[in-house]
């Protein structure tokens, strides 16, 4: 799993893994019916899973003739891998670069980055609470 840190899902790929994080583990029939309308074929979402395995996102067990597949990286932690990519690549490791950049592109008010600084800090002494 070392090469994931820096690994990026296509929008296929990415959609087969949300519906396995919601599953938590699946054969390729139901992870082809979590998927919205305009469902890929059977072959489809299993050539994906054997992309996404080779990858090391997923790993499966054999039961009888079905393939139960699991992912090996979590959603959060996929995530977190992605947001600090953004974070150095876009906006110099400057989370206040970051923040900046989305209050302006989504136009936010002085009360609504009030209410996400305060939040932020419920929830960071929130883990640190827990730890």
């Amino acid at each position: 799993m070392k090469g994931l840190v820096n690994a990026q899902l296509t929008k296929a790929e990415e959609q087969i893994m949300q519906a396995l994080w919601e599953l938590e583990q699946g054969t390729v029939q139901d992870i082809r019916d979590r998927l919205e309308e305009a469902k890929p074929a059977r072959t489809t979402v299993a050539t994906v899973l054997t992309i996404l395995e080779n990858k090391g996102f997923v790993s499966h067990i054999s039961q009888g003739r079905a393939n139960i597949y699991k992912p090996l990286i979590s959603k959060e932690g996929y995530s977190k891998s992605q947001l600090s990519g953004l974070l150095k690549n876009y906006f110099n490791n400057s989370f206040a670069s970051m923040a900046s950049f989305f209050a302006r592109e989504n136009n936010y008010s002085i009360e609504e980055l009030d209410l996400l600084i305060k939040d932020t800090k419920e929830e960071l002494n929130k883990e640190k609470n827990n730890k």
